[in-house]
């Protein structure tokens, strides 16, 4: 357990805390169709997972092959 809270941090345990918070107030509310809200943001710190899947936001790094053409430009009136 403790090799699994050692990757935690503060947005991870906020996200957390609101997930379950949203499942509180919603049950307090008795308004059953955004508790289902709450338990997504509450699984999506504790599956370590984002909106995007495992690396969904990353661009790929374009390798320089080193070659810089030179560009001409025309000016349009």
């Amino acid at each position: 357990m403790k090799e699994y809270l050692k990757t935690w941090n503060f947005m991870r345990v906020l996200r957390l805390a609101a997930g379950i918070f949203i499942i509180v107030q919603c049950i307090i509310a008795r308004d059953w169709l955004f508790v289902g809200a709450g338990v997504l943001f509450s699984l999506m710190p504790i599956m370590n997972i984002g909106c995007c899947g495992a690396s969904g936001c990353n661009t790929p790094v374009r390798k320089n092959n080193g070659n810089i053409e030179d560009v001409s430009y025309e000016e349009v009136r």
